[in-house]
């Protein structure tokens, strides 16, 4: 795995394993790591958004909103990301159930949800449940210390687009009374037992460095994870959006999504990255002309004086990616996609032959730029707001959709599912591989570069869904 540092080199990170008993085989080894006091510990979650602006016309004016301090950003609608990333048309998860797995919840999400599918023709989906199995809490935004407007925001984020993706999936939003790990896993294990062959988005985490004395709790979400596994479930998590070390000096992954039951979900931004649009600049797409956000290519005629595009561009394909990594004013601070080798788990057998000494995240990756972000709709305090919403949370639940279109083609649950994308990771097509750029957040040391096949800032890169769905559900590439 290649490293990106800015005073000095180390080539093998098995010096970063912080006295942790690792096994060959997988994390059986955690139970003994370590001897200090347990403790709970809470998730943090404040996703990286902007608001956009009320005068911008949604979504005639896709894909560019204004925000309200007057930046005109790249904003995307579901069908730019399933145009780019090849979505099937002929599935749409039907059959499926995805777990949105949030603390706090919103307690607006059914009319957020019920205004972005107007606003973009999308169906309501067949079945809505709001499940809290230890209890729904009380919405309290002036709750700064577990920040539940930012998991509202969350809710928002999560719920929106797995359904957008997946439009035919039953939604099931599993709603903990708290952010603190022990009631997240608690609801989560309730979940599990509950809806067994279902798919699992987990759009949250913690720096493995915060959590390393709390051996207790991991392994409550470890078992979690072997009981998902046996009940073929499907389980992602974001990858963090902090770069590979978490605004430390050393690299570190983010827990769950180093569980190596766990999929974790790393980010990407369009190649050409385009950060702004100055105030009120011409924008156009000529007729019949193929134009570029980066990530989402696109079709005319469209045009505006005025920042904001006032008639639709359509979609038109897929552009370019590199890793996420924002240091604009937008991103403040900066942000960057996690991903890097666990201090927790040894190297899962679906990891070897990479030249790793420990499991190492991300499997995979999405767009998570914040310029090239996507948009939701929220209303939780107030009127509806729109958000441009970025971060590796936007990726788990839109992976969880394609997931369940991989089971309704396949008429049946995948289940664990990292040692068959391992093993399409060779494939022709199945993703588009992330080669440009680095995980290395602003201000810190060290970072992974992006390279040809894995690498430990993008895994395998973004999914090109039509065939991997194919691939997964055949056990091959085609």
């Amino acid at each position: 795995m290649r490293l990106v540092r800015s005073v000095f080199t180390i080539p093998v990170m098995a010096a970063l394993i912080w006295g942790c008993t690792q096994d060959a085989a997988g994390p059986r080894g955690l139970a003994a790591s370590f001897s200090a006091p347990q403790t709970d510990f809470t998730y943090p979650k404040n996703p990286p958004r902007v608001e956009v602006s009320p005068e911008t016309v949604v979504p005639t004016g896709l894909p560019y909103c204004r925000t309200t301090t007057g930046l005109v950003l790249t904003c995307y609608s579901p069908s730019f990301l399933r145009t780019a990333y090849n979505f099937p048309t002929n599935l749409d998860g039907s059959g499926q159930t995805i777990l949105i797995v949030d603390a706090f919840g919103s307690p607006t999400i059914r009319n957020d949800l019920a205004v972005f599918d107007r606003t973009f023709g999308i169906p309501d989906p067949p079945s809505f449940v709001v499940l809290c199995p230890a209890g729904c809490p009380t919405f309290n935004p002036r709750n700064p210390s577990h920040d539940e407007i930012g998991w509202s925001i969350e809710t928002s984020l999560d719920v929106e687009w797995a359904h957008a993706m997946a439009p035919g999936a039953n939604i099931v939003l599993v709603v903990a009374p708290t952010s603190s790990g022990n009631a997240i896993y608690t609801v989560e294990a309730a979940a599990i037992a509950r809806f067994p062959g279902s798919i699992m988005s987990q759009s949250f985490g913690i720096p493995e460095i915060f959590v390393h004395n709390n051996n207790a709790q991991i392994m409550q979400a470890h078992n979690n994870y072997l009981a998902a596994q046996a009940a073929h479930i499907t389980v992602l998590a974001s990858a963090g959006d902090l770069g590979a070390t978490n605004g430390f000096g050393t690299p570190n992954a983010s827990f769950p999504s180093s569980d190596p039951l766990v999929t974790a979900v790393g980010g990407t931004q369009g190649n050409p990255y385009v950060f702004s649009l100055t105030a009120t600049p011409p924008l156009s797409c000529a007729a019949g002309a193929t134009c570029s956000t980066g990530l989402v290519t696109f079709t005319g005629p469209c045009s505006s004086a005025t920042g904001a595009l006032v008639a639709p561009c359509t979609p038109a394909g897929y552009g370019g990616e590199q890793v996420w990594n924002e240091t604009t004013p937008i991103a403040t601070p900066s942000v960057a996609t996690g991903g890097a080798p666990s201090s927790f788990f040894s190297m899962p057998s679906y990891q070897s032959g990479l030249g790793l000494t420990t499991r190492t995240t991300p499997d995979v990756a999405y767009n998570a730029a914040i310029s090239g972000g996507v948009l939701i709709f929220y209303s939780a305090l107030g009127p509806t707001l729109r958000f441009i919403v970025g971060g590796t949370s936007a990726g788990s639940p839109q992976w969880a959709a394609i997931i369940a279109l991989a089971n309704q083609s396949k008429g049946a649950p995948l289940g664990f599912v990292n040692p068959a994308l391992y093993q399409l990771g060779t494939c022709a097509g199945d993703f588009h591989d992330i080669t440009l750029g680095n995980n290395q957040l602003a201000g810190t040391p060290v970072g992974f570069l992006a390279g040809a096949g894995w690498d430990g800032a993008s895994g395998f890169g973004t999914p090109n869904v039509t065939k991997l769905v194919n691939d997964l559900v055949n056990g091959a590439c085609s």
